[in-house]
């Protein structure tokens, strides 16, 4: 796929995937931009997420512990963790518009091999858990009362401190779940002891002086939807004297990080946030 028409067709599913697109005006569109109906879904295909693509660290690496916990509020949460019996620092894993999927078990496993207590919660736990079909997990997450899930994840930062080696909770999310952690940010105080935001709509400016945990925020270059938000927010925490990190990684689109999704994944991007991503972790959780 060529560099204008990747964009335009990530452009379009995004408006599909974010912002509420008709399916049939979708379709259309994209067929339209294609030229032919093969052609479209071949290329939905390639920007989607794969579900079946392989994990960078496997369900049954040695090096680490996994299961499904139950947390405060009657959420569910994917648990992974070193083999280690000494208390480890806790990293809350928030899950893009798909919910907890294979990608983001996948992604807390990565921070267990970087010696993280990695809880990913699912927060469409309280109506029946993650659907399979990821059109239906987007309007589940759609329909949540965002308020009510960043105030339930204040109280998971309250229950896992208990457990965490310094009563020291972060988080990290991507996408809806990047802008969820700009939330619990706000939201927090300073039970949240670090945040990691990759490409996540940001909230008012407004409220930036009201963060306390310091803030890491890498965004895409070419994501002009989030950036539209992210960059005032970045603007104002450090205008606010907030503690917060910001990257820009030139040329890659949204979901840069998302290995599952051919379009979209940047691996030297993607790379380079990961590296720091955990150098950060370690910084303010230790």
């Amino acid at each position: 796929m060529d560099t204008q028409l990747r964009k335009q067709a990530i452009a379009l599913y995004d408006r599909f995937t974010h912002e509420g697109l008709d399916r049939r005006v979708f379709m259309a569109r994209m067929v339209a931009l294609a030229g032919s109906v093969a052609a479209a879904e071949a290329m939905i295909g390639a920007i989607a997420a794969a579900p079946a693509a392989a994990a960078i660290v496997p369900a049954d690496d040695k090096r680490i512990v996994a299961r499904t916990q139950d947390l405060v509020g009657g959420y569910k949460a994917y648990v992974a963790e070193p083999r280690s019996r000494s208390l480890k620092p806790t990293v809350l894993v928030i899950h893009e518009n798909r919910g907890l999927n294979d990608h983001i078990r996948d992604i807390a496993r990565r921070l267990a091999v970087a010696g993280f207590r990695a809880v990913a919660p699912d927060f469409l736990s309280l109506s029946g858990g993650t659907p399979a079909n990821e059109d239906a997990a987007r309007e589940a997450i759609g329909k949540l009362d965002l308020a009510k899930s960043v105030n339930d994840a204040v109280a998971m930062l309250d229950e896992l401190a208990r457990s965490s080696r310094g009563g020291k909770v972060g988080a990290v999310g991507f996408c809806w779940g990047g802008g969820f952690v700009n939330r619990l940010a706000v939201a927090a105080g300073d039970k949240l002891a670090a945040g990691v935001s990759f490409y996540g709509p940001a909230p008012d400016a407004s409220e930036a002086s009201k963060v306390q945990a310091p803030l890491l925020i890498h965004d895409a270059g070419l994501d002009d939807r989030v950036n539209r938000t992210s960059f005032p927010w970045v603007e104002a925490l450090r205008a606010a004297g907030k503690p917060v990190k910001f990257y820009l990684y030139e040329g890659v689109n949204h979901a840069f990080n998302n290995d599952t999704s051919a379009e979209r994944y940047d691996k030297a991007a993607a790379d380079l946030a990961w590296k720091r991503t955990i150098a950060f972790f370690k910084q303010h959780l230790g």
